[in-house]
């Protein structure tokens, strides 16, 4: 799980950096803007911190991917297990 919660920071950290960036440069071109305005930066904020962590977070995904694969390999291993000594009985 740590895997898990390193990625998921990192993602948070990406966006955060993302909008905060586009906020205070949409704050400087359009004079303050307002709620419109923030709910659009806050969209393309989404939608750009995305790419960069398809990009920049592949390594670690990779990771997620490699201890997700494993626990289910393990429950698989545990149930089938679990079959074989019910068939004994």
């Amino acid at each position: 799980m740590k895997a898990f919660w390193i990625y998921t920071l990192a993602r948070l950290a990406v966006f955060l950096v993302t909008w905060g960036v586009l906020w205070g440069v949409a704050q400087l071109v359009f004079d303050g803007g307002g709620t419109v305005l923030n709910l659009w930066v806050l969209l393309v904020a989404l939608i750009v911190s995305a790419i960069i962590s398809v990009f920049a977070l592949s390594g670690l995904r990779d990771q997620v991917a490699l201890k997700l694969q494993e626990k289910a390999k393990a429950i698989n291993d545990r149930i089938e297990e679990s079959r074989r000594a019910e068939d004994v009985d």
